[in-house]
C-alpha cells in the first residue's frame, strides 16, 4: 500500500470510493454542465465521452501491464460506443425538431415566404419518458 502511493488515500477513506481527478482534486457536480437544450446537453455528453477516451489513451501510453491494458481498452471502447450513441441521439433530436418546426406558421412578406426561425427549436427537451416537445410559452 505504501509503495503504491495508496497510503494517504487509505488514511482518509480506507477502501471506500471517493471520486477524485487524477490530480487529486475531489469530484463535484460543478463539472456537470447542463443547459436544458437537448442538442447542447447531448453535445456536452459527447465531449465528456471524448475526454474520457483521451484519458484512457493516456493510461495505455503509460501502462505496461497487460491485464490493466485489457481493462482500459474495454473501457476506452465503451466510451467510443457512448459517443456514437449520443451522436445518434443528436441526429434523432434534430429530425424531431425539424418535424416540429415544419408545422410552425409561415407568413408572407412581399413575394417571399418566411419560415419561423430556428430559435423555436428550443421547444424540445429530453425527459425520462423520451424526447418531448414543449409548446412555446409552456413552463416545465
Amino acid at each position: 500500500m505504501r509503495e503504491g502511493g495508496f497510503a494517504p488515500y487509505f488514511v482518509d477513506h480506507t477502501t471506500g470510493v471517493y471520486p477524485t481527478a487524477a490530480s487529486g482534486f475531489p469530484w463535484n457536480a460543478a463539472s456537470m454542465a447542463v443547459k436544458g437544450d437537448v442538442i447542447c446537453d447531448l453535445s456536452e455528453d459527447m465531449a465528456a465521452e471524448q475526454k474520457a477516451r483521451v484519458t484512457y489513451d493516456n493510461i495505455l501510453r503509460m501502462s505496461d501491464d497487460p491485464d490493466v491494458n485489457n481493462v482500459i481498452r474495454f473501457l476506452r471502447e465503451r466510451e467510443v460506443v457512448h459517443f456514437q450513441r449520443f451522436g445518434e441521439a443528436v441526429r434523432l433530436a434534430k429530425e424531431k425538431m425539424d418535424q416540429k418546426t415544419s408545422t410552425l406558421p409561415t407568413r408572407r412578406l412581399t413575394n417571399k415566404t418566411i419560415r419561423a426561425p430556428h430559435s423555436f427549436r428550443a421547444g424540445l427537451f429530453l425527459s425520462p419518458l423520451g424526447l418531448r416537445f414543449l409548446p412555446l410559452g409552456a413552463m416545465i
